[in-house]
């Protein structure tokens, strides 16, 4: 079980509180993950990313164990704590502008 993280007006459109759960079958990835994410709350498809190219929508970050993986590759494995269920899988927002 995956624990996610998502910013509030992403759990709005889920209509969820808090922290969801997400079960990944295979390596635990950002792309599994995700995957996981949008077929358990499908209102979610497109808000995160791409639906055609699957890429990370420009103000959206991912974080996990304190370390930015915003840039690596989708099918990258996820640190073992975040496949364990002891740390979660954040989805931040990223804030722009001076």
């Amino acid at each position: 079980m995956i624990r996610v993280i998502l910013p509030a007006h992403l759990r709005n459109l889920a209509r969820v509180d808090g922290e969801l759960k997400v079960d990944v079958a295979g390596p635990t990835t950002q792309q599994s993950v995700l995957d996981a994410l949008e077929a358990d709350y499908p209102m979610l498809r497109g808000t995160i990313r791409d639906q055609v190219t699957h890429k990370r929508r420009a103000f959206i970050r991912f974080y996990a164990c304190e370390e930015d993986l915003s840039n690596e590759a989708p099918d990258t494995p996820l640190p073992e704590a975040v496949a364990t269920g002891a740390e979660p899988f954040l989805v931040i927002g990223a804030i722009a502008g001076g």
